[in-house]
């Protein structure tokens, strides 16, 4: 049993990370917390469920326009400076929505700019923390590190969205949002505390290999798009790397769920926002299961392959939760339908724990096999994907749900997710092949 729970090894061997995760797991439930309060005091404001879900466009533009740049700053810059001074940028746009509400502004425009502030700092503040990991800990250790990153970020998700609701309800949007920013100050402690982290010294033909996968190249202190380019030229020349990223869409893009969750609790299976709200904590729940009994993840040497096995588990259990609203008729709302309830749950629970066994070696595949002056880079364009793909997933989900109804749209979701992530697989034989004891791009 004890080599199943989480392997504690980072955190016990370096300082640095183990402050690192505290104040980043910290600051999360507090990001959590306004994502659900901005949400909620946007309806308060226009009573507009279209005024809601254009907080998601104010969010997601900044953040896939400056997510490849932002990578290409950590790949030039110290990143403790880097992530440093992004993260004050956050806190001051926290601050600011916290001042709005204290204020009783009750300016929408004025919370979407600064959604859209806040997000465009994220794009620059997370590829730096995530290519600040693997100068803190052994490549060895990136898959049980990743485990307990994804097990704070399941945490946050699970319980932040949950005291959101009830600081707004009992104390305020300003009380939330003032949690927040004071919550983020651990994070920027975290970060204070690091070490510099200036790029590895390159030679002047590029990496460690002499070259960068785009040709000769030099240390550029002005970043401009050519840096961001020639980290795409690596990208397509890097078949396991670009292949995290290519199954990762198949999943996202095919077979996200979360667009179907509100009708499922309205149409399905009875109980309205409650049954939407346990379908997401099972969803969440079921990736901190994954993480929390993680510990044999660290000796998985066949990580390619992991990776598959998950996102075709994945799948299938989208697929089967379409199966259960395709059995269950449309009733009335407040009939909650408990059985259909407790199956579709299990299912959103095994297709959160796929995801976090998915998420956890492809971000050490990212991490291991990429060379350090090109980790930021790639790190942005993880950002890209993993921002991007869910927001296109429910747009096909969505319409998928429009033409077919809620259930055959999460059945023929996770097929296709599936069936592409195979035909990806077998275009891509060595990911298949790929050996964590010899990282190959």
């Amino acid at each position: 049993m004890p080599r199943l729970i989480a392997d504690l090894t980072p955190l016990r061997v370096s300082p640095e990370y183990r402050r690192l995760w505290w104040g980043l797991g910290v600051s999360n439930i507090g990001t959590q917390i306004t994502v659900v309060a901005v949400g909620l005091q946007v309806y308060a404001l226009t009573g507009s469920t279209l005024a809601v879900g254009t907080l998601g466009i104010a969010a997601l533009v900044p953040l896939v326009a400056l997510g490849l740049y932002g990578g290409a700053l950590v790949d030039h810059y110290d990143r403790r400076t880097v992530s440093l001074l992004a993260s004050t940028v956050l806190w001051l746009v926290t601050a600011g929505i916290a001042a709005q509400a204290w204020l009783d502004v009750g300016s929408v425009n004025l919370l979407y700019g600064l959604v859209a502030l806040q997000s465009a700092a994220f794009a620059i503040n997370n590829p730096a923390r995530m290519a600040i990991l693997p100068r803190l800990l052994e490549p060895q250790l990136m898959p049980a590190a990743n485990a307990l990153q994804t097990l704070s970020m399941n945490v946050a998700l699970t319980g932040g969205p949950l005291l959101g609701a009830i600081l707004v309800a009992r104390l305020g949007y300003e009380w939330a949002y003032t949690l927040d920013a004071l919550l983020f100050m651990v994070a920027l402690w975290a970060v204070w505390r690091l070490p510099h982290l200036p790029p590895e010294p390159v030679d002047g033909t590029g990496g460690a290999d002499g070259t960068d996968g785009a040709g000769p190249v030099a240390r550029r202190r002005v970043v401009g798009l050519s840096s961001v380019l020639d980290g795409l030229r690596y990208l397509a020349t890097r078949p396991n790397v670009r292949t995290t990223f290519l199954v990762d869409l198949a999943a996202m893009v095919l077979a996200f769920p979360r667009v179907l969750w509100p009708a499922a609790g309205a149409l399905y299976l009875g109980g309205g926002e409650t049954t939407t709200g346990v379908l997401a904590a099972g969803f969440a729940v079921g990736g901190i299961l994954a993480s929390v009994f993680s510990g044999g993840l660290v000796r998985v040497r066949w990580q390619g392959r992991i990776i598959v096995w998950a996102i075709t588990s994945w799948g299938l259990c989208v697929a089967a939760f379409g199966a259960v609203l395709v059995l269950v008729r449309p009733g009335a709302p407040a009939t909650v339908r408990w059985g259909a309830v407790v199956l579709a749950g299990l299912a959103l629970l095994a297709a959160g724990a796929s995801d976090a066994v998915s998420s956890v070696f492809r971000q050490s595949i990212l991490q291991t096999a990429t060379p350090d002056h090109l980790r930021g880079r790639l790190q942005g364009v993880f950002i890209v994907v993993v921002a991007g793909g869910p927001r296109l997933g429910e747009m096909v989900l969505g319409a998928e749900a429009t033409w077919f109804g809620e259930g055959w749209a999460a059945v023929a979701g996770g097929l296709a997710c599936v069936v592409v992530l195979w035909l990806v697989v077998r275009s891509q034989p060595r990911f298949w092949r790929y050996d964590a004891h010899h990282p190959e791009p």
